[in-house]
């Protein structure tokens, strides 16, 4: 459902709900999202591809069918090990 571009980060929102939202994302080889908090737990399901993920400072290198919890209000940043497809699923309530 999300197909993989050159030096860029693709998204495609699946589900909104005022409950949380499940949103699938595509990211070239070293793209990523800078360190930024949010106000709900997420949880990443890594479809394709390597990732590494820093939560709090520490550092978590995720493959195809790994998953993480990012604590609400903890500071993360994703940056692609190799291209790499997720699931992003926000639990707000």
């Amino acid at each position: 459902m999300v197909a993989y571009q050159n030096d860029a980060v693709v998204s495609k929102t699946i589900l909104k709900k005022d409950t949380g939202t499940v949103t699938l994302f595509a990211f070239d080889e070293g793209q990523g999202l800078s360190e930024h908090t949010a106000p709900f737990d997420a949880m990443v399901q890594v479809l394709d591809g390597e990732v590494e993920i820093t939560v709090s400072g520490k550092p978590y290198h995720l493959k195809q069918g790994e998953i993480i919890i990012m604590p609400a209000n903890q500071p993360h940043a994703l940056k692609g090990v190799k291209k790499f497809k997720m699931m992003l699923t926000m639990i707000k309530s």
